[in-house]
């Protein structure tokens, strides 16, 4: 009999050491800012819908900026539309830019905070711009978070929302109507988030061709 209450014990000591250290993916660890776990009541809301009420872009010192002027430069951010300087700055203000035009578009009834995290942005470097043209690849980790509570809607998730970038002459027929780099960027921006949360599959990323491909390597 003591055996047996020694293994029960056993058994429910495991059981309460696994629901106190619950595994973590690493690609969310680093996700910011922070927030408390989902509720069990939460999943009843749909982000079709949500209403925005705030924006959190971050854009992390550690995402290396290249300045080369390369075809294909390394590097997480690439931009060169702006004058030099504060290239995570810049990209930060594209984001909040077209999230807050999408956002608009948003009517639902929950009022959320949506919390973003810039993982890659890389545009086209001059030498691509005026030749070749290429792919604007942007990488993005987003959550929803309950505007009055400050609880998670859910686990940070990964979004990839590539846009054919023009080149030569397509380039320059493109910034002659006003379609510069930033604008073209902004826009697509507004249609991602759009379509993210309004449509049950979320954003479908674009397929782009060899030059996409060229982006994962």
């Amino acid at each position: 009999m003591k055996t047996i209450k020694l293994m029960m014990a056993l058994v429910v000591g495991g059981l309460v050491s696994a629901c106190a250290n619950p595994d973590t993916a690493t690609r969310n660890a680093r996700f910011v800012p922070e927030a408390p776990k989902l509720q069990a009541t939460v999943p009843a809301i749909t982000k079709s819908s949500v209403r925005i009420e705030r924006i959190n872009v971050s854009v992390p010192r550690t995402l290396k900026v290249s300045e080369r002027n390369l075809y294909y430069p390394g590097g997480d951010i690439v931009w060169r539309e702006d004058p030099i300087g504060d290239r995570h700055a810049q990209v930060k203000a594209i984001f909040e830019a077209g999230f807050a035009k999408g956002a608009a578009q948003m009517d639902g009834l929950v009022p959320v905070v949506l919390d973003v995290q810039v993982q890659r942005f890389h545009a086209l470097t001059e030498k691509a711009r005026y030749s070749t043209g290429g792919v604007h690849n942007i990488i993005f980790k987003m959550r929803l978070r309950d505007a009055v509570t400050g609880l998670a809607l859910g686990e940070p998730y990964e979004v990839t929302a590539d846009l054919a970038a023009f080149g030569g002459r397509h380039a320059l027929a493109a910034e002659a109507r006003g379609q510069t780099q930033k604008v073209r960027i902004t826009d697509h921006l507004a249609e991602v988030i759009r379509q993210e949360l309004t449509n049950p599959e979320g954003y479908k990323n674009a397929r782009l061709g060899f030059l996409q491909a060229v982006n994962k390597l």
